[in-house]
């Protein structure tokens, strides 16, 4: 709708009169009760080509999201440590097999430094496998593993389980029934044993350089036990004489013990390996054995020897043998797992070699010549198998 509006105004230019005439134009229909208001009006009027002007305070920013936080947890160096020698190295093998010796010679020095009463060894037995059993179980919760590791492992490692028990059981009674020094020497020779039962049931190679570094090492703990051995097997007197030949049976029975101790602690290694790998969990094999062990240890306290209540102190040294034990399990199981059994199980007279050399240390006394010839052969066997085995066998692979 067009309202016009016409205004006369007389302009004197020579003589002419102009008419000028304004026509306004209201696009939208006028507003009732009084029409539209003078904005209204004037709007149309605008002109709308230019793009407005924008500026700081005309433009709306998005809000941004904030920054996911990333939590930096430091690590200490004991943690990489461990981290490493677990799993990032190529040494790892037998650099765990080292760690566990280490934890052995550890528990073997705190036992001398700090005396408490005597605890028969079954009860002792006993508290260590209910730490493992106790310690294993949480380990595969907090890991989400089975406990009773897959299926088509579990016969390996109930036969693991049963190996280690019989060794286990069988070496407490070689204890005793024999010196600790022949004791001692018959459980070193369960490293022999796994290498000759993992080429058995595990087909492994049993290199020259294997059994030669088994053999130095074996030698080495003779000449350390050399001198302990030959005054323990001293001649009887005449007086004696009578009973010799009992004497010498139950000698032969517990001998024999001994040695079936480390035949079946050489295939309880085996076991460990295949049930590691087939569980890929090395501590499964833990768990499996700490589930017979323990009640057996219990049943032999029961039947065997009285119950002795420790005490306090006593109690907490226990619990922390039997911690450290726990770990010294593992690391040996994850050695076995990782390398060659003949290999590992040279390792493992490190132990002797470090007990030796803090004795040595500790002592006032003048080290004898057995003891520094046995402690040489050790540590020479022990890092030729490190340092100079896992090269040559790269090599022949290149």
């Amino acid at each position: 709708m067009c309202e016009t509006m016409s205004s006369s105004s007389t302009e004197t230019n020579d003589g002419d009169q102009g008419v000028v005439e304004l026509i306004v134009c209201d696009a939208s229909a006028p507003v009732a009760d009084g029409g539209g208001t003078p904005s209204d009006e004037i709007t149309p009027l605008l002109t709308q080509s230019e793009k407005p002007k924008i500026n700081i305070f005309s433009v709306s920013y998005p809000r941004r999201q904030p920054r996911e936080q990333v939590i930096e947890t430091e690590i200490s160096p004991l943690a990489n440590f461990i981290s490493w020698v677990w799993n990032g190295s190529r040494y790892s093998g037998l650099l765990c097999m080292a760690l566990s010796s280490t934890i052995y010679f550890s528990m073997h020095m705190i036992s001398d430094v700090f005396t408490v009463q005597l605890i028969p060894l079954f009860e002792t037995a006993f508290t260590r496998c209910t730490v493992t059993l106790i310690l294993s179980y949480i380990w595969l919760r907090r890991n989400g593993q089975q406990i009773f590791g897959p299926t088509h492992a579990r016969k390996l490692l109930i036969s693991r389980a049963l190996m280690g028990y019989l060794s286990l059981f069988s070496f407490i009674y070689c204890i005793q029934r024999l010196p600790l020094a022949q004791a001692t020497v018959l459980s070193f020779t369960t490293p022999i044993m796994a290498s000759i039962a993992a080429r058995i049931i595990l087909h492994e190679k049993l290199k020259i350089a294997d059994i030669g570094g088994l053999a130095l090492s074996f030698f080495g703990v003779l000449f350390i036990f050399r001198r302990i051995l030959t005054s323990q097997g001293g001649w009887v007197k005449a007086g004696e004489a009578s009973n010799l030949n009992v004497r010498g049976s139950h000698h032969i029975f517990a001998v024999s013990v001994g040695l079936f101790s480390s035949i079946t602690g050489g295939i309880s290694y085996c076991l460990i390996k295949s049930g590691a790998k087939a569980s890929d969990q090395p501590v499964v094999t833990l768990f499996s054995f700490g589930i017979l062990a323990t009640p057996a240890a219990g049943l032999c306290i029961f039947f065997f020897e009285e119950v002795v209540l420790p005490s306090l102190y006593s109690f907490l040294l226990m619990l922390v043998l039997g911690v450290m034990a726990f770990f010294a399990e593992v690391f040996l199981a994850r050695g076995i797992q990782l390398e060659k059994t003949s290999k590992v199980a040279n390792v493992q007279y490190i132990e002797v070699a470090l007990t030796q050399l803090c004795g040595i240390g500790l002592s006032s006394l003048a080290p004898s010549f057995g003891q520094l010839v046995g402690c040489v052969l050790i540590l020479v066997s022990v890092s030729y198998t490190v340092f100079i085995g896992p090269e040559k066998e790269v090599n022949e692979i290149a």
